[in-house]
């Protein structure tokens, strides 16, 4: 069967969608663990209180577009990869 013109289109964007889903991930944790941390890196554990609120607000706006951004690869995946192979398999 000749896979036309259309099926290479979707693929394309199927991809596309997925690798900016995984820029955007990759993007906001570099964001957050090493753009927007104490100067010593890692967690904030008891520096939390003294560390800056401006710089603990947008480290946190950031923490919210990576969690976005999983959720929606997430959801994306289930639709379209994982869901089809599930109906695929025959019943055991």
């Amino acid at each position: 069967m000749e896979r036309g013109v259309k099926f290479y289109l979707l693929q394309l964007l199927h991809w596309f969608i997925i690798i900016n889903f995984a820029v955007e991930i990759i993007y906001a944790n570099y964001m957050i663990f090493s753009v927007f941390s104490p100067a010593e890196g890692g967690p904030l554990f008891d520096r939390a209180a003294t560390f800056p609120i401006e710089m603990m607000v947008t480290r946190r706006l950031y923490a919210v577009e990576a969690w976005l951004a999983i959720v929606g690869l997430s959801i994306y995946l289930a639709i379209t990869e994982i869901r089809p192979r599930m109906h695929r398999q025959p019943d055991v």
